[in-house]
């Protein structure tokens, strides 16, 4: 039976690039045909990522999958260990290239104890980050930085829109005199009732 080496990797940003991984891959014996990559982020389903499901259609039994860290398949555990399991029971080793997992070289037991312990850091990792992002917009939001779109009209239209509606003007009056859409004229009138 040929074994095969395939290599996937994931970025979840377009700022960040899969140049790094792909090196990694090479130098790990995958051949360039057989890298697979999504720029996704790691909490997406495995059925977005188009390049995950042809890499995990494409191995077959014996084969290996190389990924530069377990993460890279998923940011939780049960996700893991879901696919590890799937992976494992059609006979496909995986080997990550920090080192902490090459499950032809383990026992079984061991390599789902690792991949539990990796999945929950993952998880954990994962909310980590929801955490401080939150934290970083409320206190962005207490410092009065405004999320969103940035405003499409000046501060003379606006003053012009709440004028022409506290004279009783509809919307769509407005909009037409004013030479501007009615879900602005709406959108205007809204953020100066909050």
């Amino acid at each position: 039976m040929l074994m095969t080496t395939f290599g996937y990797w994931r970025t979840s940003t377009k700022e960040q690039s899969s140049e790094r991984q792909t090196q990694s891959l090479i130098n790990a014996g995958c051949d360039v045909s057989r890298i697979y990559g999504d720029q996704i982020t790691g909490t997406s389903s495995y059925g977005s990522r188009d390049q995950l499901s042809r890499c995990l259609d494409a191995l077959r039994e014996g084969d290996t999958l190389v990924l530069h860290e377990l993460d890279r398949l998923g940011r939780t555990m049960i996700e893991m260990l879901v696919e590890i399991n799937a992976l494992l029971d059609r006979g496909i080793a995986i080997k990550t290239l920090d080192g902490r997992l090459d499950t032809a070289s383990m026992p079984e037991d061991i390599v789902k104890l690792i991949v539990g312990v990796m999945g929950y850091a993952a998880e954990m990792e994962l909310k980590g980050i929801k955490k401080r992002t939150a934290e970083g917009r409320e206190v962005a939001l207490n410092n009065g930085v405004k999320f969103g779109r940035k405003r499409q009209y000046t501060a003379g239209q606006e003053q012009q829109v709440l004028k022409l509606r506290s004279e009783g003007l509809g919307y769509g009056t407005i909009a037409n005199s004013m030479g501007m859409t009615t879900s602005k004229v709406r959108r205007i009138l809204v953020n100066n009732t909050n």
